[in-house]
């Protein structure tokens, strides 16, 4: 690497330009872009003016607030499906906390929520999370169809989208004191179809590229990242790979994150469309939240590729 060379970026694409309306020519290009930028990195950043800056202070506002809860009230928060309720206190990932909302685009799943921290009720936290859900799952739902339709199989997008349910997980990595390590969360791939992530002001995102280098992703207030999950891998019969990241926390400020997770309650296959002779069938017809049990068995946290292990051909 010359010592000129810049370090590698993720792709930015601007969504706020004009209505991106199907069939238009834009929407055209935004289609072809979103598909180059996941079979070359597995995510993109978007910039997305959906989000007005007085809900985005609310959020993380109330973001805070949820956090500077007691701790064995952030505990309470426990679902029947793996990975969706509270991760924290752990020794070796001193820095990370997180809480999960699930069904989060429902107002009952966020009011169930909400009750269970705030037993008295908590309008303004309720209110805030279920509209940025809803927000998120908007430009999740407008990317999705752009992946589908990039690759020509739009006519299985209705049926995916109906039986999709959305997690929003609620992040915090706090700074580090004196010599704690940095780590925030360790490098992992998102069991999801698609992830939106989205954060306060402070960076920390890690993104491995397919040649084994690291992006630090540097986001502006209005960006979020797009990240294909091991189940869009599978769906796409791996012409998109789910990137490898992590979040690593430099200086004195802690930082705050939303990530909405698409988790499909049906079966997710390869579409026909997609299998070819350069692309023979690589995966069988996968339950998405049978994944989810898998990943937390011993032999599926173990295996290098859990997706693979568990409904590869």
């Amino acid at each position: 690497m010359g010592s000129n060379e810049l370090p590698p970026t993720l792709p930015v694409l601007d969504f706020t330009k004009e209505d991106l309306m199907p069939g238009t020519s834009s929407w055209l290009k935004a289609c072809s872009d979103v598909r180059l930028a996941l079979e070359e990195y597995g995510c993109f950043v978007v910039e997305h003016n959906r989000l007005p800056l007085g809900l985005r202070d609310e959020v993380f506002g109330v973001l805070k607030e949820l956090f500077d809860l007691p701790t064995e009230t952030k505990m309470q928060n426990k679902y029947e499906k793996p990975l969706n309720g509270y991760v924290g206190q752990i020794a070796k990932l001193p820095l990370h906390e997180s809480l999960g909302i699930d069904n989060a685009t429902s107002l009952e799943g966020t009011q169930n929520f909400t009750h269970l921290m705030w037993p008295n009720g908590n309008d303004r936290f309720c209110k805030y999370a279920f509209k940025y859900a809803n927000l998120a799952a908007e430009l999740d739902q407008m990317v999705t169809r752009m992946i589908f339709e990039s690759y020509g199989v739009d006519k299985y997008y209705d049926s995916y989208i109906g039986s999709t349910t959305y997690l929003l997980r609620l992040l915090k990595n706090r700074a580090p004191k004196g010599d704690e390590p940095n780590l925030g969360f360790v490098t992992h791939t998102d069991k999801s179809f698609t992830t939106i992530l989205h954060q306060n002001e402070i960076n920390g995102l890690e993104v491995d590229t397919k040649d084994g280098k690291k992006i630090n992703v540097e986001l502006s207030p209005s960006s979020f990242v797009v990240v294909a999950g091991d189940a869009l891998m599978a769906w796409s019969n791996d012409r998109i790979v789910s990137p490898s990241h992590r979040v690593i926390m430099n200086g004195k400020i802690d930082r705050y994150s939303l990530a909405l997770f698409a988790f499909n309650n049906g079966m997710i296959q390869v579409p026909e469309e997609l299998v070819d002779e350069n692309h023979p069938l690589m995966y069988k017809p996968l339950d998405h939240i049978g994944l989810l049990h898998f990943f937390r068995t011993e032999e599926g946290y173990k295996c290098k590729c859990p997706i693979k292990s568990y409904c590869g051909v």
